[in-house]
């Protein structure tokens, strides 16, 4: 066993320790905005630590389509988790006194004003 399969098998087993946690966290968590920094977080960074263990492994041009699943991972994931927090807020499915600062709130409040 050479230097590259012990680096390898580590991303593996954080990524997959990482991707645990972060369900976990799905489970447990009480409201909608936590709920969504455990799906988002730990999940992509599980990921992407998957990924890399398995692009170790893999001859170059099969290791960049895995950098592609990893960038489209990281584009997409703070985007979806921002449109599901903000349709969640706009629902009243959050907790609003576990909110430290509401610029959402401020932000329709001068909206609604406006009309």
């Amino acid at each position: 066993m050479n230097q590259l399969d012990v680096v390898s098998a580590c991303c593996l087993i954080v990524g997959a320790l990482s991707c645990l946690f972060g369900a976990i966290g799905l489970l447990s968590f009480p409201d909608v905005t936590a709920r969504l920094q455990a799906a988002t977080k730990p999940q992509t960074l599980g990921l992407i630590l998957i990924l890399i263990g398995t692009a170790l492994q893999l001859d170059f041009h099969y290791s960049l389509a895995l950098g592609l699943v990893a960038l489209f991972q990281m584009l997409t994931a703070p985007v979806l988790a921002q449109l599901v927090g903000r349709a969640a807020y706009r629902t009243d499915s959050i907790r609003r006194e576990n909110l430290v600062v509401d610029d959402l709130g401020e932000r329709i409040g001068r909206e609604q004003d406006r009309r």
